[in-house]
C-alpha cells in the first residue's frame, strides 16, 4: 500500500511543475522575445548595450534552469506515478527524490544560482522597462500564479516574486511530507534512511535559499551607493556582497580604507577613486594579539583590522575567515556560510595564481602555484610579459631549489635556458645553461654567476668553436682550467684570471708542439720552452703562432745546438744571427724526447679544487638529501622540447633519490660492508653508478681528463701530468669515500673513526681504489704511454720481428738457453716433424698465459699475469728434468726473453712502465718488482742491434743443423 505522504507528494509536483510550464509562456518567453528584440534594433557597435546583452544572458541561464528544473519534475512524476499505479511491484526506493536525491538537489541549486544572479544585478527590472504596459496587463495572470501579490508595486518586483515563491513554497511541502514520510515509514523500513537523507538535503535547501536571497538582496542594494566608475569595476552577476563596513564599522590600517566590502570573492578597499582588490584565496587571516585587532596577509600587502566594538571585529573575522575557506573549495558552503563539512579554518599552505605590481624583479610577472602565508613557496610557475618564464622551487617568495628559467632572446625563437639549483633567488649549485647562441655550460653558480668548476662549451658550427674546462670565480674563468680552441688546433692547460690566461701555462697543438711558458693577459710573457714533434727543443721568447722571437737557443734531435737572435720574416720563415755548434754529442734520448711538460708547475693537489670541494662541501654539509642535486649534479631531460614553447615549460627530472636509492640507504651500505673484500665490492657498485655522489664525481673527473689529455691533449709531454693526476684522482675518491663513511657514523651515533697516517693511506688506495677507478682513465692514459714510449716499442717490434722468423730450437740456441733445459725429448723424427712439434709446444703454455696481459688494465692482475707465466716457464722445466727446479736470473733471462718473443705482445714498454708507475708500493723490492725487472730486461734486450741484425737461418733449408 501506499502512505497518504507519497499521494500528497504526487499533487504537489503536479502543481509545481504546471506551474513552472505557466511560468514558462507567462514569463520567460516574454522576456527573451523583449531582450532578442531589443538587441537586435540596435544599430552598429557604438550603439551596443553590454548590460542588457548580459541581462539577457542572465535570463537564457535562468530560463534553461528552470527547464531543466521541469525536467526533473516531470521525471519525478513518473516515478511517483509508476510507485502509485504499482505498489507491490514497485518500492520507495524507487521514488526519484529518494533514489537521486543529490541530483535533484543540484537542479535545484543551479536554479537559485541562476535566479540569485538575476536578483544581484535587477536584471528583471531592466528586462521590463521596454515592455513595461504589457507587464502591467500581465499582472492579473501573475496574481493566479502567486499568493498576496500586491496591486502596488512594480513589475519587476513582481516578476522577482513570481520565480521565487512557487519554488520557495514547493521546497517547503517538501521537507514537510518527507519528514512525515519518514515518521510513517518507521525506523526499519530498509528506506528509512532516504528518506531522512532527502529530508535533510532539502531542510538544508531551505536555509541556503534564504542566505542566497539575502545575500543577493544585499548585493543588489549596495550597487546604487558607489559611483559608476566603481560599480563597472566592481559589479558582476555571480558576486555577492558578505558584509559592508557601513554596516559593521571597523578601520583598515595602514591604507585608511574609506570603505571595507567584503565579497564572496574578493576583499575591497576603497579609499577615494582608488579601489584595492584582493582574490581571498591569496588572503591569510591572523588572528591579533588583543581582541580589537586582527591581521590581514596579502602577496604584496599586509594591514591590520581595528574595531572599538569588539563584537563587530569578530564578525569581521569570522567571515572573512569562512569566505577564504569557501573560496578555496570552489563552491559556496551549504547549507550556509561556514557550515560546510570541510575545515573552518583555511590552511596555511594553498595554490593559487596571482601578477605582482609592486616594483622589483617580479614586476608584472604573474605567478602561479603553491603558497605559505602570502609568498610563493613549494612548486610554481612564474610568467612574465617579457615571455622570460621560471618554472620550479620557491622558499618564502623566491626562487630556491631545482628551477628551469627560459628567457627569449631578440631573435625569433630563441631562448636561452637555465636548468638549475637556486638558493634565496639566484642560482646557486649545480646547473645546466643552454644559450639562444647554442652554447652550453654545465657546473656549478654562485649568487647567479658561475663559479667552482664547469664547462662552458660553443656548438661546433660557432666561428671559433671553443671548450673551456675548469675553474670560475664570480662568472670569469679564474684558478685551473683547460681550454680547446678547434678552430686553432690548440688546447691550453694552466692558469686563468679575470677571463684569461694567467701564469703559468702549457699550449699543445694539433701537430704535436708542446709549449711551456708564462702569460699575461692572454699573452705569452718571458721566456719559454717549446718542443717540436721532431723532438727539437726551443728556448726563448715566443709569439702568439708559436714562433721564436728575440734570443733563444734551438736544440735539434742530433745533438747540434743553434743560438743566438731569432725573428720571422714574412713568407720566408725563420730568421736568425747566431752560433751553430755541430761539436756537441747526440743527446740521451730521454732528455728531449721524455722531457714532461706541468709538473711542478700545477702542483697535482690544487688543480680540480672545485671538483673536489663541491663533494667537501655536501659531505661537510652531513649529506642532505635535499642538497644532492644542488652539489653533486642531477640528470634532467633535454631542454630542446623546452624551447619549442614556452606555454609548455615544464620541470619533469630523473629523480635520484628514485633510481639510486635514498642517502640513507646509501650510507647504511657503507656501514655494512667495511671489511676489505667487501669494502672493495661496495666500493665497485657505487664507483660504476653515475647517480652514487662516489660514482657522480667519479664520472666528472673523468671529464676533465678526457678534456686535458684526449685529442689534442694526447701528447706525450704530458704523460706525467696524467699519470699523477690519476693517483690524485684515486686518493681524493679514497677521500670520498671516508667522508661519507664519518657522516654515516655520525648519523648513527658512533665513535668516528680514527685518522689515517700517509703510509696506510697509500696502501688502501692502491690495493683498494686505483684498480677500479684505472679503468675509467686507461685509455686517455694508456694513449699517452703509448706516444712517450713509441721510439723504443718500435725497436722492440722489429726485434720481435726478427726473432719471429727463427725455428725454435734455433731461437733456443740463439738465445743460450742450456740445451738440458729445453722440452725436447724424441729425436728420432723429421727434422720437419721436430720443427712441427717444437714450434706448437715449446714453453706454449707459458706464452699463452703472457698474452693474457694484454686483457686486464689492473697493473695488480698484469704483474699476477707475469707471475704465472713465470710459474709455467718453471713447470716447464720441471717436466723437462724430471724434477722441481727454481730457475736462477741467468737461466731465466734467456727463457723469457724466448716467451716474450712468441707472446709478441704489442707495446709491451708502455705496458711495462705503466705497470711500474701504477704498482703498488707494497709491492717494491718483492716478487712482483723482481719479475717486472726481469721482463724490463728481456724488453732492453730485444730492443738491442745485434737482436735485430743478426743474420737469421732459412726455416726451410733442410741442410741447417739443429
Amino acid at each position: 500500500m501506499c502512505s497518504p505522504e507519497e499521494a500528497a507528494l504526487l499533487r504537489l509536483e503536479e502543481v509545481f511543475s504546471a506551474t513552472l510550464a505557466r511560468i514558462n509562456s507567462l514569463v520567460f518567453q516574454p522576456l527573451l522575445e523583449a531582450g532578442e528584440l531589443r538587441l537586435s534594433s540596435e544599430k552598429g557597435p557604438e550603439a551596443s548595450d553590454p548590460w542588457g546583452r548580459e541581462c539577457l544572458q542572465l535570463l537564457q541561464q535562468l530560463h534553461s534552469s528552470s527547464q531543466q528544473l521541469w525536467d526533473v519534475m516531470e521525471e519525478s512524476l513518473h516515478s511517483l506515478r509508476e510507485r502509485l499505479r504499482r505498489p507491490e511491484a514497485v518500492g520507495l526506493e524507487s521514488l526519484l527524490l529518494l533514489q537521486s536525491a543529490d541530483r535533484v538537489l543540484q537542479v535545484h541549486l543551479e536554479y537559485i544560482e541562476s535566479y540569485t544572479c538575476c536578483v544581484a544585478v535587477q536584471a528583471f527590472q531592466k528586462a521590463v522597462k521596454r515592455r513595461s504596459e504589457y507587464w502591467r496587463g500581465q499582472r492579473k495572470a501573475l496574481r493566479q500564479v502567486l499568493s498576496g501579490l500586491s496591486s502596488e508595486g512594480s513589475v519587476g518586483t513582481a516578476l522577482l516574486q513570481a520565480l521565487r515563491q512557487p519554488l520557495a513554497h514547493h521546497v517547503q511541502q517538501y521537507v514537510l511530507l518527507l519528514l512525515s514520510l519518514g515518521d510513517t515509514v518507521g525506523e526499519c523500513h530498509p528506506t528509512r534512511e532516504l528518506v531522512i537523507h532527502a529530508a535533510s538535503l532539502f531542510g538544508d535547501l531551505q536555509s541556503f535559499m534564504r542566505q542566497e536571497l539575502d545575500q543577493a538582496t544585499a548585493t543588489q542594494a549596495l550597487w546604487p551607493t558607489l559611483s559608476s566608475r566603481l560599480r563597472d569595476v566592481l559589479c558582476t552577476p555571480a558576486r555577492r556582497l558578505l558584509q559592508d563596513s557601513q554596516d559593521v564599522p571597523v578601520t583598515v590600517t595602514p591604507l585608511r580604507a574609506e570603505r571595507v566590502l567584503l565579497f564572496d570573492d574578493a576583499l575591497v578597499l576603497l579609499q577615494g577613486h582608488n579601489i584595492h582588490t584582493f582574490d581571498l584565496k591569496l588572503v591569510w587571516v591572523e588572528p591579533g594579539q588583543d581582541r580589537c585587532t586582527f591581521h590581514l596577509l596579502t602577496p604584496e600587502e599586509g594591514f591590520s583590522f581595528c574595531s572599538k566594538d569588539p563584537q563587530g571585529l569578530v564578525v569581521w573575522q569570522w567571515k572573512v575567515t569562512q569566505a577564504v575557506c569557501q573560496a578555496l573549495r570552489g563552491k559556496k558552503d551549504f547549507p550556509v556560510l561556514g557550515a560546510g563539512l570541510e575545515p573552518s579554518e583555511p590552511p596555511t599552505c594553498r595554490c593559487g595564481a596571482y601578477t605582482f605590481h609592486a616594483e622589483g624583479r617580479f614586476c608584472q610577472a604573474t605567478y602561479e602555484g603553491e603558497w605559505y602565508w602570502g609568498r610563493p613557496h613549494g612548486k610554481g610557475t612564474l610568467k612574465w610579459p617579457d615571455g622570460r618564464n621560471h618554472v620550479g622551487d620557491f622558499c618564502q617568495g623566491l626562487e630556491h631549489g631545482f628551477g628551469i628559467r627560459l628567457v627569449p632572446q631578440a631573435s625569433e625563437d630563441k631562448f636561452d635556458c637555465y636548468k638549475c639549483h637556486w638558493w634565496e633567488g639566484s642560482m646557486c649549485g649545480y646547473g645546466i645553461c643552454e644559450y639562444s647562441t647554442s652554447e652550453v655550460y654545465k657546473g656549478y653558480f654562485q649568487e647567479g654567476l658561475r663559479h667552482g668548476f664547469g664547462v662552458l662549451e660553443s656548438a661546433p658550427q660557432a666561428p671559433r668553436p671553443l671548450r673551456y674546462t675548469g675553474h670560475w670565480e664570480r662568472g670569469q674563468r679564474s684558478g685551473y682550467g683547460v681550454e680547446e680552441d678547434s678552430d686553432r688546433g690548440e688546447r691550453y692547460i694552466g692558469m686563468w684570471q679575470a677571463d684569461q690566461r694567467h701564469g703559468p701555462g702549457v699550449m699543445v697543438t694539433q701537430a704535436g708542439v708542446c709549449y711551456q711558458g708564462t702569460f699575461q693577459a692572454d699573452k705569452m710573457v718571458g721566456p719559454g720552452i717549446l718542443l717540436s714533434d721532431d723532438d727539437s727543443l726551443y728556448e726563448g721568447t715566443f709569439t702568439r703562432d708559436l714562433t721564436l722571437v728575440g734570443k733563444g737557443k734551438v736544440t735539434f734531435p742530433n745533438g747540434f745546438t743553434l743560438e743566438g737572435s731569432f725573428g720571422s720574416v714574412s713568407g720566408r720563415g725563420l730568421h736568425t744571427q747566431g752560433v751553430l755548434d755541430t761539436a756537441a754529442l747526440p743527446p740521451d734520448p730521454s732528455s728531449t724526447c721524455k722531457r714532461q711538460l706541468g709538473q711542478g708547475v700545477f702542483p697535482v693537489e690544487s688543480r680540480w679544487q672545485g671538483v673536489y670541494g663541491a663533494f667537501r662541501d655536501f659531505v661537510r654539509a652531513g649529506c642532505p638529501g635535499d642538497l644532492r642535486e644542488a652539489l653533486l649534479g642531477f640528470h634532467v631531460q633535454s631542454s630542446r622540447e623546452l624551447r619549442k614553447s614556452q606555454e609548455y615549460l615544464c620541470c619533469e627530472r630523473t629523480c635520484p633519490e628514485d633510481q639510486a636509492g635514498r642517502m640513507e640507504d646509501l650510507l647504511e651500505e657503507l656501514l655494512q660492508h667495511r671489511e676489505p673484500e667487501a669494502l672493495q665490492q661496495c666500493l665497485r657498485k657505487a664507483l660504476s653508478n653515475s647517480l652514487h655522489p662516489l660514482g657522480k664525481l667519479l664520472r666528472t673527473l673523468m671529464l676533465t681528463f678526457q678534456a686535458t689529455y684526449a685529442g689534442i691533449g694526447a701528447n706525450k709531454h704530458l704523460q706525467g701530468l696524467a699519470q699523477e693526476e690519476v693517483k690524485q684522482h684515486a686518493q681524493e675518491l679514497w677521500a670520498a669515500y671516508r667522508g661519507l663513511l664519518q657522516v654515516a657514523l655520525q648519523r648513527k651515533g658512533q665513535a668516528p673513526e680514527e685518522d689515517e697516517d700517509a703510509e696506510t693511506r697509500d696502501l688502501r688506495v692502491h690495493s683498494l681504489v686505483l684498480p677500479l677507478v684505472l679503468p675509467s682513465f686507461y685509455s686517455e692514459l694508456f694513449t699517452l704511454y703509448l706516444l712517450l714510449h713509441e721510439r723504443e716499442d718500435s725497436l722492440y717490434s722489429q726485434g720481435i720481428t726478427h726473432l719471429s722468423l727463427f725455428p725454435d730450437a734455433r731461437l733456443l740456441e740463439f738465445l743460450d738457453v742450456q740445451k738440458h733445459l729445453w722440452p725436447l725429448k724424441d729425436l728420432t723424427l723429421t727434422t720437419n716433424q721436430r720443427y712441427s712439434l717444437v714450434r706448437d709446444k715449446c714453453f706454449l703454455s707459458a706464452t699463452e698465459c703472457l698474452q693474457k696481459m694484454i686483457t686486464t688494465v689492473d697493473p695488480r692482475e698484469k704483474l699476477e699475469v707475469l707471475e704465472r707465466t713465470y710459474g709455467e716457464i718453471e713447470a716447464t722445466v720441471s717436466r723437462v728434468l724430471g724434477r722441481e727446479h727454481k730457475l736462477p736470473m741467468d737461466d731465466l733471462l734467456p727463457l723469457l726473453i724466448y716467451v716474450v718473443s712468441r707472446a709478441q705482445i704489442q707495446h709491451l714498454g708502455a705496458e711495462i712502465h705503466l705497470i711500474r708507475d701504477m704498482m703498488d708500493p707494497l709491492h717494491t723490492g718483492g716478487l712482483y718488482d723482481f719479475l717486472l725487472t726481469a721482463l724490463e730486461s728481456c724488453y732492453e734486450h730485444i730492443q738491442k742491434e745485434d737482436m735485430r741484425l743478426h743474420r737469421l737461418p732459412s726455416r726451410w733449408s733442410s741442410r741447417e743443423p739443429w
